[in-house]
């Protein structure tokens, strides 16, 4: 889990959007709760967004080198499902320098 500490070599900004109260949004929130913290810490000057909208689909987002984004809706996905991809985002950025 090293890519944890180099989001910033891959991504420019990380955005979660998610409903502060429906059960689709409870598993991003809980993602969230449990990792803002640690991912922060590790990247520090990786700006990451949490955005709560009422009744929005659960939602990451990356903004990449010249503006390119990619999103990845997150309704019904696991804790872990979130992590893998968050995980494929950042490998898609790597992909893009390659």
């Amino acid at each position: 889990m090293a890519w944890r500490g180099n989001l910033l070599k891959n991504i420019k900004e990380l955005r979660f959007l998610m409903c502060q109260s429906s059960p689709a949004s409870s598993a991003t929130r809980a993602f969230v709760e449990r990792n803002y913290k640690e991912l922060k810490t590790l990247n520090p000057k990786l700006p990451i967004l949490i955005r709560e909208c009422s009744g929005v689909e659960p939602q990451l987002w990356a903004r990449y080198d010249l503006g390119v984004e990619k999103g990845i809706k997150l309704e019904g996905l696991s804790e872990a499902q979130i992590f893998k991809a968050l995980e494929d985002l950042v490998k898609a950025g790597q992909s893009m320098k390659a």
